[in-house]
């Protein structure tokens, strides 16, 4: 039977039938019920909940006891309305809303990561539709009463749409009729050599990576993305988005430097705030919560970047930040001045993540090295009690889950590795948070309910978890979706990456390319028609961190018809008027070897930022922490140990270039994740363009001069590895930066547009 949306219009009092429902409605339809002076309510016909209408207003029985309690009224404030939620929810009912879901793709995947199964198959096998509700999801829907999801990869908007609907049809009719708050990580990302269009085709809207809104160094841009993104969010079904990432940079081999607004404190802090108002406020309720809000969670507190040597806390041996600057508080301030200061009225951040990472010495003085999710210092004492948040409080993805080596990945229990899985659940909210990433069975939280009346009594223990469910819940009634939370699928369509988000995404990323280099002006190329010579480039197979290693592959670095757009190819360099070399930075590792264990060493190298073999000669002879459940050493040390970028070949390509094309003119163009050493690549270049994930296109828009460079560095780009080996983990703009040929200091705030140097209004404020 095809299925109908039934809609039903309530004015002044009169209900009337505007579209009409053929058959036995299914999960997902829904009624939608609008009122003057009062909110619209959407509610499904197969969930059982009815209409009450108080006072000549109406609202969902969500409980079905034929009376309005004070969650159901939408006059309430949200916190009034939860408090009330809250005291009626029985123990597993506040264990679910404290579960946040695993990696969801809509639809599921037919094997492997994220697969799934409808009716105990495949899709393919199932005949299911793509919208439709996985084994696996209902199970925890239903049995575990997990009502945040975090939502991957979906198929298209109409899709999410639809599959929205009906995971929201099918919490409607469960017990209280909690909705679902489905949740985001950042998917407004770039596919590199994708053509900008006027309409996405279903995709949505292409911004800059997070380092390049940073590099526009303009807040308002960033409040534009996150106004325009909060809109796209919705209209999948998406009303919580875990991000803006606000750990400031201040360790540059950090392998996430790219996904934060950089080094510098006034910068990732006016970043973090514009963001953060950008996803809540909404234009419908005067900058206030309202129909386009998106609850922001900001992380990871209390800051991911000081990783020791730039090793990531996702693994055992990335375990420890470090702190030997003693800048410890001025890391808190994107936080503490930005997200939780906002300028529109939502006032603050809707929930906080720390990060994986231990805080190294940062326990208030009991001596107890954790994971920050594990830290009640960091979480109640400083968090909670001193800067007075109140908001949601979750763990990372996967803290709980068990861990058997150095170098899997694997469960993240840093500091707990020697507790059960229940233990470690009971352990972390006696640290003060309210919910578990990537948890979606709430047998261990219930489990730690009993620990704690076991060890505090019945009382407390109640009062624990309903102070949890009220935060979590107030999320969920701020966003309007006790109200409403059906979405029309063909409006979602239309909404997600529609020409004019499109247009603003690529306009941004146009203001985040920044010009390094233009020797003699070079750039930009205004003939007619030039003949450029792209080289291939060599890409080398590397592990992801599942252990999964693609294939090495030569290719070129864009497609040769976007490029054709713009200038004749060849593949002679003799024919060519100049050269377009297309190369990324340095990755120089994760700063651990198998191999190196197996040489005898303890495991850890370095992480280079340069292309060529680095020896770590300067390096701390001993580490600033260590100790491990899986080590018989404290000392993490890699001095004097060496290592060579997996993409040397890279700056082998741009010397081989130079060699080839003689003396014309050679572009480089540097895609960039973390900052870089240019010293081997620059003297061979006439100009050098860096872009921090956007689409090849915006390169070629301005090395062709269609827009004019206006980026700036939001971090250092250092003269060599000495000067990097020197810095401190924890303190921004520490290192001796890059001066190149042409006498340009890669400083923080440098960018050249085609008069030289910019010197504008935002160098004078952030530099």
């Amino acid at each position: 039977m095809k299925r109908k949306m039934i809609r039903k219009t309530v004015l002044a009092g009169a209900c009337l039938l505007s579209v009409a429902c053929a058959g036995q409605a299914e999960e997902g339809d829904y009624l939608l019920v609008t009122q003057e002076g009062g909110k619209t309510l959407g509610y499904s016909p197969s969930s059982g909940v009815k209409i009450l209408t108080v006072e000549g207003l109406k609202f969902k029985d969500l409980n079905r006891n034929g009376r309005l309690d004070k969650y159901e009224d939408w006059r309430l404030p949200a916190r009034e309305r939860a408090t009330d939620l809250a005291s009626q929810l029985s123990v597993e009912e506040i264990a679910g809303l404290m579960l946040y879901s695993a990696h969801q793709a809509i639809p599921g995947a037919e094997a492997g990561f994220g697969a799934a199964t409808y009716g105990g198959k495949s899709l393919s096998e199932s005949g299911a539709r793509p919208s439709d509700i996985s084994d696996q999801q209902r199970k925890f829907l239903v049995e575990d009463n997990l009502r945040h999801v975090l939502v991957t990869r979906v198929e298209s908007p109409r899709v999410a749409a639809e599959w929205n609907n009906k995971v929201q049809s099918l919490c409607e009719g469960i017990g209280h009729g909690i909705p679902a708050n489905n949740s985001s990580d950042p998917r407004n990302g770039t596919t590199a050599n994708a053509e900008y269009n006027a309409g996405a085709g279903g995709q949505i809207s292409l911004w800059p990576g997070q380092l390049g809104l940073a590099a526009t160094f303009d807040p308002a841009v960033v409040r534009q993305f996150g106004e325009i993104a909060s809109h796209e969010y919705r209209a999948l079904g998406i009303t919580t988005a875990l991000s803006p990432q606000i750990d400031l940079a201040t360790e540059p081999r950090w392998s996430r430097v790219n996904g934060t607004f950089g080094e510098d404190y006034d910068l990732a802090t006016d970043m973090a705030r514009a963001y953060c108002d950008g996803f809540q406020s909404s234009e419908d309720n005067q900058g206030g919560w309202g129909r386009y809000s998106v609850n922001a969670m900001v992380k990871h507190w209390p800051g991911g970047g000081p990783e020791e040597g730039g090793r990531d806390g996702h693994f055992d041996y990335g375990k420890y930040a470090v702190y030997p600057g003693n800048n410890f508080e001025n890391i808190l301030r994107p936080f503490t001045e930005g997200a939780f200061k906002l300028e529109g009225a939502t006032k603050v951040a809707a929930s906080v993540m720390p990060y994986y990472t231990i805080s190294y010495g940062q326990n208030g003085g009991t001596g107890s090295n954790r994971g920050n999710g594990y830290n009640r210092y960091l979480i109640t004492d400083l968090l909670r009690e001193k800067y007075h948040y109140d908001g949601v409080v979750c763990t990372d993805w996967g803290i709980t889950g068990d861990v058997t080596s150095v170098s899997k990945f694997e469960g993240k229990c840093w500091g707990a590795e020697n507790l059960s899985v229940e233990q470690r659940h009971y352990e972390i909210l006696k640290a003060g948070v309210d919910q578990f990433g990537g948890n979606n069975d709430k047998a261990p939280v219930i489990m730690a309910y009993k620990m704690w009346k076991d060890e505090f009594g019945t009382k407390s223990a109640r009062e624990r978890f309903e102070q949890s469910a009220v935060r979590l819940l107030v999320n969920i009634f701020q966003t309007g979706l006790f109200e409403n939370p059906y979405i029309d699928p063909e409006e979602s369509q239309q909404t997600v990456g529609n020409p004019e988000y499109m247009k603003a995404g690529y306009e941004a990323q146009l203001k985040s390319i920044v010009l390094l280099k233009n020797k003699n002006s070079v750039l930009p190329l205004k003939s007619k028609r030039l003949k450029a010579y792209m080289p291939k480039r060599f890409v080398k197979g590397v592990p992801n961190w599942w252990g999964v290693k693609a294939p090495d592959k030569t290719e070129y670095p864009v497609n040769p018809e976007l490029v054709k757009k713009y200038f004749d190819l060849t593949d002679d360099p003799a024919e060519a008027d100049f050269a377009l070399v297309f190369i990324e930075s340095p990755d120089g590792g994760t700063g651990y070897s198998d191999e190196d264990v197996k040489a005898g060493g303890n495991g850890y190298v370095p992480i280079s930022l340069q292309y060529g073999s680095y020896t770590a000669t300067t390096a701390r002879s001993v580490s600033l922490a260590g100790g491990d459940t899986f080590e018989d050493f404290d000392n993490r040390s890699y001095k004097d140990k060496s290592v060579t970028a997996h993409n040397t070949t890279d700056a082998q390509l741009v010397r081989e270039t130079r060699e080839k094309i003689g003396d014309k003119p050679l572009i480089l163009s540097v895609k960039c994740y973390k900052p870089c050493v240019l010293a081997e690549v620059e003297p061979y270049a006439d100009a050098i363009v860096v872009d921090f994930e956007t689409q090849a296109q915006a390169v070629l828009d301005i090395v062709k001069g269609k827009a004019e460079p206006s980026g700036l560095l939001p971090m250092q780009f250092p003269k060599d590895m000495l000067t990097v080996e020197a810095q401190f983990e924890d303190v921004p703009r520490d290192m001796t930066p890059y001066v190149d040929s042409e006498g340009n200091v890669y400083d923080f705030a440098f960018g050249l547009n085609w008069d030289g140097v910019i010197r504008d209004a935002r160098v004078e404020k952030y530099k």
